[in-house]
């Protein structure tokens, strides 16, 4: 790859490629009038990151925030590429190529705008490599889950916003994707893996599962249907998601029009608005995970007033009045190795509850991971638990 040499190359023009072949740069001709323009404006030599602050800071502008995108994303053009072709070489067995890994990262361009600060010590192109390979790795650790999963296993594991973008982008009607959302809910409550190792190679229902299904569906519909169909149309939510979360590659740097008027970011897609219906989910999911959040509340609160009084003492002298383990024996009159123990047991204790009423509500199998994490998690809702302000 030749490096660009003028201003007004690095942020007007855009690698070519063809079928995994890097052919040159390609010329945007409104990007490049537009840098001759501004550049025409000042007096004197200015740098390339004078540049790369000029646009960053106009990307918000509701006039010019489009055009200041398109140079950005050609400016980051060499730094979107090494990030390709490092991670090229690390997965040099995948059935992606330089240009995919290219188009992956470089379609992601936003999340770099998104999550970089011009006030701190980074440089925008460093930062701009981290999130390519980033989002590149992501995509393929994704893909490869999507790829492995039976149809069961991704109906299990996808959201259900996710299942209505789906379905939403399968073009279907109001009524046949609210029937599907409908018989998929059905199949997540009534399917539940019993071995959290084999959900991926997931096989499907069997028939009393199926029946289940169809009793819990019709139970919901004004239109009673058979489990047959209800398996159809499972397998058809299955395809969705599928080709959702694994689409083809469409170039952004396929250029339109005439030769003498290309325009290398034309395809471009804008921000995406989420439809009404997604906007429900979400907020659908929001108050669940709400109400989850009290629930598990609850639980929580439930189990403290279970414990022993002593062990009740200590937690409040060590929580709320900030005690040392040594204060507490001191005051208890207990030794030091029993307010220790004592602690690590109350611990454990609400631990275990909070994991009980997990795999009773939740279906969640809980792992060391998940028991690691939820302690870490455990310690700071004692800390807000006894001290409220």
């Amino acid at each position: 790859m030749h490096p660009r040499k003028s201003i007004i190359e690095i942020f007007s023009t855009f690698l070519e490629f063809a079928s995994d072949r890097l052919i040159g740069w390609a010329k945007d001709a409104r990007l490049y009038r537009s840098m001759q323009n501004v550049i025409k404006q000042t007096p004197q030599e200015i740098s390339e990151n004078f540049w790369v602050m000029y646009w960053y800071n106009l990307l918000h502008d509701t006039e010019v925030g489009g055009l200041a995108q398109k140079h950005l994303i050609a400016y980051l053009q060499e730094s979107c590429y090494w990030s390709a072709q490092k991670t090229s070489a690390s997965f040099a067995g995948s059935q992606y190529k330089l240009a995919d890994f290219f188009q992956i990262a470089i379609a992601q361009v936003h999340k770099v705008f998104k999550g970089f600060n011009s006030n701190g010590d980074f440089v925008l192109k460093n930062y701009a490599s981290t999130i390519f390979s980033s989002v590149i790795r992501e995509t393929l650790r994704q893909r490869h889950e999507v790829d492995i999963c039976t149809d069961w296993a991704l109906l299990r594991k996808v959201s259900q916003k996710r299942l209505v973008e789906a379905l939403l982008d399968n073009g279907l009607s109001k009524d046949t994707m609210t029937a599907y959302v409908t018989a998929w809910n059905c199949f997540r409550s009534l399917y539940v893996p019993t071995s959290a190792s084999s959900t991926r190679q997931l096989l499907q229902p069997d028939q009393q599962t199926w029946e289940a299904i169809a009793i819990a569906y019709n139970s919901q519909s004004q239109t009673p249907v058979n489990p047959k169909t209800l398996e159809i149309w499972l397998l058809n939510c299955a395809k969705a998601a599928r080709t959702y979360l694994y689409p083809n590659f469409i170039s952004l740097n396929t250029p339109s029009g005439s030769e003498d008027t290309r325009n290398w970011l034309d395809n471009l897609p804008g921000d995406e608005q989420d439809s009404l219906l997604t906007q429900i989910i979400a907020q659908e999911e929001q108050q669940t995970r709400s109400t989850k959040q009290s629930e598990i509340k609850t639980v929580l609160v439930e189990a403290v007033a279970e414990l022993e009084p002593l062990v009740q003492e200590i937690l409040q002298l060590y929580y709320a009045q900030g005690l040392t383990q040594q204060q507490i024996a001191k005051q208890l009159q207990i030794q030091q190795y029993t307010v220790s123990r004592r602690l690590t047991k109350a611990r454990e204790s609400l631990l275990r509850s909070l994991a009980k009423w997990s795999q009773q509500q939740l279906h969640i199998s809980v792992t060391s991971d998940i028991l690691k994490s939820t302690s870490a998690l455990m310690e700071e809702w004692l800390q807000a638990y006894y001290n409220p302000s």
